[in-house]
């Protein structure tokens, strides 16, 4: 075990989730108030006993100052309030600011919860010029690719790089299904095949529309408090055992690889704190916004050799009966992506799996987690290391 003074010292006690798919009657202001209040309940908590909240932006209904938007509207007074900026990865970095915050004596109990309804709040035009706005103004926006064909470039040069297959590719999007049909609440719960996958509509070559993740309104919301005050508290703790953090690019022209990324930075950080390794981890969150980006997290982050994962995938070893569950609640390609908070559901699925409440789709002996969200085109990077009371 390592000893690390950050190790353990913080706990999630509170996790929840809002409706995801067509939310049409909330806002995301609403959506992120109400998974806020859930995630309080949840831990037994009101509102007066949050002095810390970490929220993100929305695209749909975007906000000068979206952290103290938000205290207002909950009429919450923190000592510390923060509205973030990292992409996908925004939901993980919250949780290792908010945990240096409680750490540090700056506050003690912090509410973590973001929304967006990307689904029913963005017109088409917004939306497309979103898709179309995520590459360098100079280099990149005049060529005209949106994300989709970003991601199809890193695709392109890891199936050129190690022969990986789009049958490969498409066992993820298959995977996350078989997960997503075991949660009750996941946007979509119908199986699917790599025949289904490949058959599906192209978007940018070699993607096709089930290789990208959905777009979705809803959000989720955690709370965190130090590990002495989490004793007290009626759920079982989840304990942060371990993070990092790496950015390696902001714009794909200027990535050093295309094949590899910062995750494998930030994941050693995370273990190096932790004390663990990648074969010490019992199932898996990876950021599965396109489905090439999952076989490139899983050799970043150790659980398989460079270019190995697409056969592991295909064996059918991140499936709910594999090896290595990823996505237990389907991911972003099959529970839900509502834009940057879209991670922040691989978290609370952690916590519900390690607290042994998910049901049906309940990895077994689940002690040890590790999550990973990224920003970005596979831009900046956030790796943590979730654990029940016997890895602390």
């Amino acid at each position: 075990m390592s000893g690390h003074p950050l190790r353990g010292r913080v706990a999630i006690v509170g996790v929840a989730d809002t409706p995801v798919g067509r939310v049409p009657d909330r806002t995301p202001l609403q959506l992120s108030a109400e998974a806020g209040l859930s995630a309080l309940a949840d831990a037994g908590l009101g509102r007066r006993d949050v002095d810390g909240l970490v929220t993100c932006n929305s695209m749909a209904q975007p906000f000068m100052y979206p952290g103290e938007v938000l205290a207002e509207y909950l009429q919450i007074f923190p000592r510390y309030c923060v509205g973030l900026g990292a992409g996908g990865a925004a939901a993980f970095t919250a949780i290792a600011q908010a945990a240096l915050a409680i750490v540090g004596g700056v506050c003690e109990t912090v509410l973590v919860t973001m929304a967006d309804s990307l689904r029913t709040g963005l017109s088409r035009e917004r939306a497309l010029a979103m898709q179309a706005s995520a590459g360098h103004p100079q280099f990149e926006t005049p060529y005209g690719p949106t994300a989709p064909a970003l991601y199809a470039l890193l695709a392109r040069a890891y199936m050129h790089r190690y022969g990986t297959t789009r049958e490969q590719f498409a066992a993820v999007a298959v995977s996350g299904r078989a997960h997503a049909a075991r949660h009750p609440h996941a946007e979509k719960r119908t199986p699917v095949t790599v025949d289904d996958v490949l058959a599906s509509r192209p978007i940018a070559e070699p993607l096709h529309l089930l290789d990208c993740s959905l777009v979705s309104d809803g959000g989720a919301a955690l709370v965190l408090t130090s590990a002495a005050r989490a004793r007290d508290l009626p759920r079982p703790p989840v304990y942060l055992l371990g993070f990092g953090e790496a950015h390696g690019h902001e714009h794909v022209t200027q990535a050093l690889s295309l094949t590899e990324s910062a995750a494998a930075e930030s994941g050693r950080r995370a273990y190096t704190m932790a004390g663990v390794g990648p074969a010490d981890i019992d199932f898996t969150g990876l950021y599965d916004s396109f489905t090439p980006v999952v076989l490139v997290q899983l050799e970043d982050l150790g659980f398989c050799e460079r270019g190995e994962a697409g056969a592991f995938v295909a064996s059918g070893a991140i499936g709910p009966d594999g090896a290595l569950p990823v996505n237990p609640h389907g991911g972003l390609l099959s529970h839900s992506h509502p834009g940057n908070p879209g991670s922040l559901f691989h978290l609370t699925e952690a916590v519900v799996q390690l607290r042994r409440e998910a049901g049906a789709r309940q990895v077994a002996d689940a002690e040890l987690a590790l999550v990973h969200a990224q920003g970005g085109t596979q831009s900046s990077h956030c790796t943590l290391l979730l654990g029940g009371a016997a890895t602390v």
